[in-house]
């Protein structure tokens, strides 16, 4: 693609998780050409990294890769990876954004994803896709079924040996590689940015640099518990101890105005719930503790699914505890004010902790023109209860967690009206014709 150039659409989808390529999809169903841009190297956003999904504990990896794949192969969607939106700005009844494609340093007009260039580096450094339990090499291919299979080197680690250059088949490896601008047009947009997690909650919270390394993420928990996780079984971090007792701590960030985030982050109370009755079956003999704040099983078969786990012996604690330290043996402390059994403070040991972090807005709407930001952060929706997708830009639409917080079944409902509603607009705009 030459620097500079321009490319025009019938939409742009701005993120390439599950909410984006649902509208992408039904949009390019509907016979509309459809730019899908992802600042990540694959498409499948944050649910393609999950184990699996509440209530009903189905694969969620099965759920996402046809959709992938759908995407991939439609003829009316095309596919842009590793870019950045630098902006965008409605004029002329156009959406204009300028994107940076960030250089793969691999040609992918040439590359065939055969790793051979992956299996040859001598470089291995932590792999983040695996919650950085194992490493990866320099040069890598991010998951197995990761869309587009396409390799990328990683600059900052990776050594120039030139062995990747040597083994490719095709010769697709090219370190000149730089940074080249694009525009493109639509007619409209669709935002599906999606959130990032609160990583720097620990530092934030305690005023310490880190809790320890047998304290993980959310996320962290579903590639331990993913079949094709960093062990292929539950393992504690820290020494390879199979834990024989586990917490979650809920509201680690949100419903907090210490840290500026007073909003619930919506997901959290089902997403533990989800792990822990996964736990049970893969630590049949572990103690497994929700500690919380109050549960909010706001959905279809959502009370049944916490009265599930209760059946099945995992303990709930309402309390908001805190990591007072760490043990020799690498269990993690906990002290907590007992709000049900007036007891007053508690003091307990657990051998792994995970934190339910708070939800982030993983995109500044303010980069789009005359999109804005609300109170929280996300993407601001003048009238959430009557139109959740409108956004203060006529012809520009949201959906997911770039709104706010959702779970997954609110966030593909989302798509499909933001599709709806952006089909309806080119629809208008064009006389009533389809494209």
């Amino acid at each position: 693609m030459p620097n500079g150039e321009t490319q025009k659409f019938d939409s742009l989808v701005l993120g390439g998780g599950i909410a984006g390529l649902a509208a992408a999809l039904d949009l390019a169903d509907a016979g509309y050409k459809v730019a899908v841009v992802e600042r990540d190297a694959t498409i499948g956003g944050k649910m393609i990294r999950l184990s699996k999904v509440f209530p009903t504990l189905d694969c969620a990896s099965c759920i996402t890769t046809p959709k992938m794949a759908a995407a991939a192969h439609h003829p009316n969607i095309t596919l842009f990876t590793l870019c950045r939106l630098e902006g965008a700005e409605r004029a002329d009844g156009q959406v204009r954004a300028r994107i940076t494609q960030l250089p793969r340093y691999v040609d992918p007009a040439k590359c065939i994803g055969c790793r051979q260039c992956e299996y040859e580096c001598p470089v291995m450094v932590p792999d983040q896709e695996q919650g950085g339990f194992t490493a990866r090499k320099a040069i890598y291919i991010p998951f197995s079924n990761a869309i587009p299979q396409l390799a990328l080197i990683d600059r900052e680690s990776c050594m120039m040996c030139g062995k990747c250059s040597s083994i490719c088949p095709t010769g697709a490896v090219d370190q000149l590689m730089t940074e080249r601008e694009f525009f493109i047009e639509a007619d409209t947009m669709v935002l599906s940015t999606g959130f990032e997690l609160m990583e720097d909650f620990p530092a934030r919270a305690y005023g310490a640099p880190g809790l320890g390394d047998n304290v993980i993420s959310s996320l962290q928990m579903e590639r331990l518990l993913a079949p094709h996780g960093p062990y292929m079984r539950v393992l504690r971090p820290g020494d390879g101890k199979e834990p024989e007792s586990v917490a979650f701590i809920q509201c680690a960030g949100s419903r907090d105005l210490q840290l500026g985030k007073s909003y619930c982050s919506r997901v959290c109370c089902m997403y533990a719930i989800k792990q822990a009755m996964l736990l049970s079956g893969s630590l049949p003999l572990a103690d497994l503790t929700i500690y919380y704040m109050d549960i909010r099983a706001f959905g279809k078969n959502y009370e049944q699914f916490y009265n599930n786990a209760k059946a099945m012996g995992v303990e709930f604690v309402k309390a908001k505890p805190i990591i007072a330290g760490n043990n020799p043996d690498g269990s993690v402390v906990l002290r907590y004010e007992d709000q049900e059994g007036g007891t007053g403070a508690v003091s307990r040991e657990h051998d792994l902790v995970v934190l339910s972090l708070a939800m982030l807005p993983a995109f500044a709407p303010e980069r789009i023109v005359p999109v804005s930001a609300a109170s929280d952060g996300f993407i601001d929706v003048p009238q959430p209860k009557l139109a959740p997708t409108l956004t203060e830009a006529a012809g520009v639409f949201t959906c997911g967690a770039a709104a706010g917080p959702k779970d997954i079944v609110d966030s593909i409902a989302e798509a499909g009206a933001a599709a709806l509603g952006a089909a309806k607009y080119l629809a208008a705009k064009r006389g009533g014709q389809a494209a």
